[in-house]
């Protein structure tokens, strides 16, 4: 692998693992709104569903962001074999 394609696959791993760390943080929030509890107020309920939702969307964006590596490496894999 040249050095190019090390550094893109490097990325579309880091994304992917980045991606999956904030997947889980953001499922932990939401189980914090969807599990009854006496003391949460409403504005704890609010700050978490945004929350996971930030996390959750930002997780969607990394998501895309490792496809488009992998992508790409599947381009240069086919550039260089013709």
């Amino acid at each position: 692998m040249d050095k190019q394609t090390k550094k893109i696959y490097e990325k579309m791993v880091d994304f992917r693992q980045f991606a999956v760390v904030l997947l889980a943080v953001g499922v932990f929030f939401f189980l914090g709104v969807i599990i009854p509890s006496d003391t949460k107020s409403e504005m704890d309920v609010n700050i978490m569903m945004i929350a996971s939702m930030s996390f959750l969307a930002v997780s969607i964006l990394l998501f895309i962001q490792s496809k488009q590596c992998q992508i790409k490496l599947m381009d240069m894999e086919d550039g260089n074999q013709r």
